[in-house]
């Protein structure tokens, strides 16, 4: 059975977009763990960080929306689409504390383990995404989703622990694992970081939380991108959800109460460096490439990307931050590459009412098309009713 290039990317702008998701987001674990200072803390306040984020994404989204239209005519179509930014609300809230959760868990996990972890969700999209658009998924894809979930669990087997339950029939065999156990116990973290996955602990409920909010976001988004806002320009879309994230993101330095000290000088002269900078740049970069991503492809092709990155990601992070890749971790890689392959055989494919992207252009003109056929529609309606008049 052969790989479906086409279903898979419609055109040749979604492989791009499906690349550059890839790059940023690996470059999202990389950049917050280079940050971090020697015990893994943060010098700058991290819900700062990302209310500037998406203060940036409203930034870049309406400088792209005004680059072929007026200033008056984002306000109108704001005032028209005003329903859907009460929608909005939920993904800028689950997207908000998922990006905060990034921070407190790329403290505690290395970006692999990190990234592994949240292969969790997988199985969960999976099963919101059939809820939700009502596709049922065919039984090879659910079977790569299944493995794509096991190849994540394989980062928590013990391979050491194996190897010497089957060797301890002598002394020396007995002194060399524990030899590997130390070993093991030595390298389980490096740098002070979590590298054997689940704990038992707070960490564990972080994950967790991060993973559930990943999974409901990227779904409900998909599904206001591509049917109740499927009408609405992108631009118009993620204006409305970075609307809604910078409140969310403002109310949780309100209940922390470091609403005013957070823009303090002080605190912006930490987070005014590059190191913090770049952060804040590649973030909103994967805010608005997601966004077209979920419009012109869909979250289960989104969950495989991000499975993707785990192989550079391991790759990066030893030559990096000399993290060692270990015999599960490898295993682990192997299943997911096979999981991604098998997926690639019958890909799901969910356009919803928006049209393949061909360039970039077209993001704009859909919404054009749809108020030149309103126009006509309503032009048409006039003169039927000025027809009726004139037959009265």
């Amino acid at each position: 059975m052969t790989t479906n290039w086409r279903e898979l990317f419609p055109t040749k702008l979604t492989f791009i977009i499906f690349l550059l998701y890839m790059s940023l987001f690996i470059g999202q674990g990389i950049f917050v763990t280079a940050s971090q200072d020697s015990n893994n803390s943060y010098s700058y306040n991290t819900v700062t960080v990302v209310l500037l984020t998406e203060v940036f994404k409203l930034i870049v989204s309406t400088s792209l929306y005004c680059k072929d239209k007026s200033l008056r005519s984002l306000v109108r179509d704001v005032h028209k689409d005003r329903s859907v930014l009460g929608l909005y609300m939920v993904p800028a809230l689950l997207y908000c504390l998922y990006n905060n959760l990034a921070f407190v868990n790329l403290a505690t996990f290395d970006p692999t383990t990190y990234y592994l972890l949240l292969q969790l969700r997988v199985v969960v999209t999976g099963i919101l995404f059939q809820i939700i658009f009502k596709k049922y998924l065919s039984q090879r894809q659910w079977i790569s989703l299944i493995l794509l979930t096991l190849g994540c669990m394989l980062k928590q087997v013990d391979l050491n622990r194996f190897y010497n339950d089957a060797n301890d029939d002598s002394e020396a065999a007995a002194l060399q694992g524990a030899s590997a156990v130390n070993a093991t116990q030595t390298n389980s973290k490096a740098n002070g970081k979590n590298m054997a996955g689940f704990d038992l602990s707070i960490n564990a409920i972080f994950i967790l939380a991060q993973t559930i909010c990943s999974c409901l976001a990227g779904v409900y988004n998909e599904y206001l991108l591509k049917d109740k806002g499927a009408d609405v320009n992108i631009f118009v879309q993620n204006i409305f959800m970075y609307m809604d994230s910078i409140v969310c993101n403002a109310l949780i330095l309100l209940f922390r109460g470091e609403l005013l000290d957070a823009f303090s000088a002080k605190n912006l002269s930490s987070i005014a460096r590059f190191g913090v900078i770049i952060i804040i740049i590649n973030n909103a970069a994967i805010g608005i490439v997601t966004s077209f991503f979920l419009k012109y492809m869909n979250s289960i092709l989104k969950t495989f990307a991000s499975a993707l990155e785990l192989m550079f990601t391991a790759v990066l992070c030893y030559f990096l931050f000399a993290i060692p890749i270990y015999m599960n971790t490898a295993l682990a890689i192997a299943v997911v590459s096979y999981a991604i392959y098998l997926y690639t055989q019958s890909p799901v494919v969910n356009l919803g009412k928006v049209r393949p992207l061909s360039n970039l252009s077209d993001a704009t003109s859909q919404s054009k098309t749809k108020e030149k056929e309103d126009s006509h529609r309503l032009l048409d309606e006039q003169i039927d009713t000025d027809l009726e008049m004139d037959i009265v």
